[in-house]
């Protein structure tokens, strides 16, 4: 797994943020737009923190290995990324996609172009990411965790690995909901994610935990820890939020749902971390970190 690392000069905020990219995706989701503005990522070191920024293992520059990864999936086409990030049936709504929304226009080949296949086997690759993450962790120290749409398991994972290192999650538009199904890219099987998580009571298999009492499923390792599920208004993410939110706080986590449409911010999709207003999207996330863990 590639890490890049920047901190600005004085370092205001208790803990730094490691930046987990979506699927298809690399690290530079978090460094700029498709319209050449900066990212998330310099907003956050403005406002003090030391940043982490990862490429999943086989995304990006982090270079793919066949007997490491295993075999790839197809490559990451147009028509996914049209309906992800602006689909037709919001674009009323989508007020904030302020680029051009033409399949073949610059801005969206801007989009497509930074984005390449996942793993065929999504368990092995979100175990690699856990696995990556927590090793990072281990250098590092305690961090609050920020994710976006399918590296979203990350974080629940490498919360699992490394509890006490694992200060918060920020998860952006999260995958969901529990035991959601994917139609050519895998299954949430173990409730959030695709590979195992240490549930209690014990769960052996999937099935055994699908058949299991929902109200009884307890993560140890998310027990108080602060979890923030960030959605945008018009994002259609934001339907199964609440679920994620629900499965989260009856694990034992202290999770709550941050939907921009209730802070003022009007017309956002997916892509929130890149569209035309991501330098009001993020206020919200920064005032919650900050609210929880506030800077020296």
């Amino acid at each position: 797994m590639f890490v890049a690392w920047e901190a600005p000069e004085n370092i205001t905020q208790p803990h730094p943020l490691v930046l987990v990219h979506g699927g298809g995706g690399q690290g530079t989701d978090w460094t700029g737009t498709p319209d050449g503005r900066p990212g998330w990522a310099q907003r956050f070191l403005e406002a003090g923190f030391a940043v982490y920024i990862v490429d999943r293992p086989a995304h990006g520059r982090s270079p793919y290995h066949p007997d490491v990864v295993g075999p790839m999936g197809g490559a990451f086409p147009y028509e996914a990324a049209a309906g992800l990030f602006l689909p037709e049936e919001a674009a009323g709504s989508q007020t904030q996609w302020g680029y051009d929304r033409e399949i073949g226009s610059a801005d969206i080949d801007q989009l497509v172009a930074a984005m390449g296949p996942l793993p065929a086997d999504l368990a092995e690759s979100q175990a690699m990411d856990g696995d990556r993450l927590a090793r990072l962790l281990d250098r590092i120290g305690p961090a609050i965790i920020v994710t976006h749409s399918a590296g979203g398991p990350a974080g629940w994972l490498v919360a699992d690995a490394r509890p006490e290192l694992v200060v918060g999650i920020v998860a952006v538009e999260p995958i969901g909901p529990a035991f959601a199904d994917f139609p050519g890219l895998g299954s949430l099987s173990w409730g959030l994610t695709a590979t195992p998580m240490s549930y209690v009571p014990s769960q052996a298999t999937p099935e055994e935990l699908q058949s299991a009492d929902p109200g009884s499923l307890r993560l140890p390792a998310l027990k108080g820890k602060p979890i923030a599920v960030i959605t945008g208004s018009a994002s259609g993410f934001a339907g199964f939020a609440p679920d994620v939110v629900d499965f989260l706080t009856t694990a034992g986590a202290d999770a709550e749902w941050l939907h921009l449409k209730e802070f003022g911010i009007e017309g956002n999709g997916h892509g929130l971390i890149f569209e035309s207003n991501s330098d009001d999207t993020i206020k919200p996330v920064i005032a919650w970190i900050e609210a929880h863990w506030p800077r020296s």
